[in-house]
């Protein structure tokens, strides 16, 4: 069957444009086709119309203002969720609208959605003391209790996105001075993150346990599955979980929830309390602007609290009593005017 224009440009649009001319990594590309087959589900499903068939023509505001209300309504999306599928849609109409400027006023419709307000979430992190007991609650007994030992303390470390840790290679850790990791985050922007002497010993004892050492293995991945696949973030998420819910049990004051994103919270936060400069914890997290960087500043009220301690002045607790001074009050019953 002959491709619809809408169908064609999807198709150069995940497969050329993308990975080709904007360099965007799989996963992001990845999260863009999971908005079209939300979209084209609904057409099929919802619309009750052959998806096969949808051209540009059909892809207009009253379209996509159904889809992302169904979203919210039937599918229970967050708005979080709802703005993130709006933005993917928002990219793809602007790609459109330069090869088919037939279709701009619609598009241009498009473009001008908002995105829905919504209350930004809690910043949720984690004690030195919390993470501690939660790398405590690892056994040791088998090698892939020390490798997630070894997994949950470099998460921590180097407070890298999970699917960081997830694509990194042996080659990528330095087990000699400096002590470095070298992590790829968004937009494959690489940085070399410092980490500190008992994860390097956990690192070496880990690469020589499972002969990781030998130069035709620095491709291998740093941490695999019992396959010898490298771990996915739905792998990292349980290896965290099993842990953490023992830990739990012995620390019930823990959060109710976790998740590898907390860890890199957490770091941040300590990494601020220590006073290490917002722009040092910016390359830190491989942020690209500081502005991101600072909501952890926003967040650590014990800071603030302390910084408003210092700048707090002394009351003298001898000053007279004002109630006492009659004429004083005269004076201002006297601006009120007569009742």
């Amino acid at each position: 069957m002959k491709k619809t224009d809408f169908a064609y440009c999807l198709e150069t649009y995940l497969k050329i444009y993308l990975p080709g001319q904007i360099g965007l990594s799989e996963n992001t590309i990845m999260a863009y086709r999971d908005t079209f087959i939300q979209i084209l589900y609904f057409i099929e499903n919802v619309k009750h119309k052959n998806p096969d068939k949808m051209t540009l023509s059909d892809f207009n505001v009253d379209l996509i203002e159904e889809f992302l209300s169904w979203l919210e309504t039937e599918k229970n999306n967050s708005i979080s969720t709802r703005n993130q599928r709006l933005a993917a849609i928002r990219a793809f109409s602007k790609y459109v609208r330069t090869k088919y400027p037939e279709f701009m006023f619609e598009l241009q419709k498009i473009l001008d959605m908002r995105r829905k307000r919504c209350p930004k979430p809690e910043l949720i992190h984690l004690s030195p003391e919390e993470i501690k007991s939660i790398l405590e609650a690892v056994p040791t007994i088998t090698v892939y209790n020390r490798r997630d030992l070894t997994l949950l303390s470099l998460l921590y470390d180097s407070a890298a996105r999970v699917q960081e840790i997830c694509d990194l290679r042996v080659v990528d850790v330095r087990v000699k001075k400096p002590y470095i990791v070298k992590l790829t985050g968004k937009g494959q922007k690489t940085r070399c993150v410092p980490l500190m002497h008992n994860t390097i010993e956990l690192l070496k004892k880990y690469i020589i346990e499972n002969n990781l050492y030998d130069n035709e293995k620095a491709s291998y991945p740093l941490f695999s599955n019992h396959n010898g696949n490298p771990l996915t973030r739905a792998g990292v998420t349980y290896i965290l979980k099993k842990h953490y819910s023992k830990a739990k049990e012995k620390h019930p004051e823990l959060p109710s929830k976790i998740s590898p994103h907390i860890f890199r919270h957490s770091k941040a936060m300590h990494l601020l309390r220590a006073n290490v400069p917002l722009t040092d914890i910016r390359d830190f997290l491989g942020h690209e602007h500081v502005d991101t960087t600072e909501i952890y500043a926003k967040t650590d009220i014990e800071l603030s609290r302390k910084k408003l301690e210092a700048a707090q002045i002394t009351i003298n607790s001898d000053l007279p009593d004002w109630n006492e001074d009659k004429s004083l009050m005269a004076m201002l019953i006297g601006m009120c005017g007569k009742s």
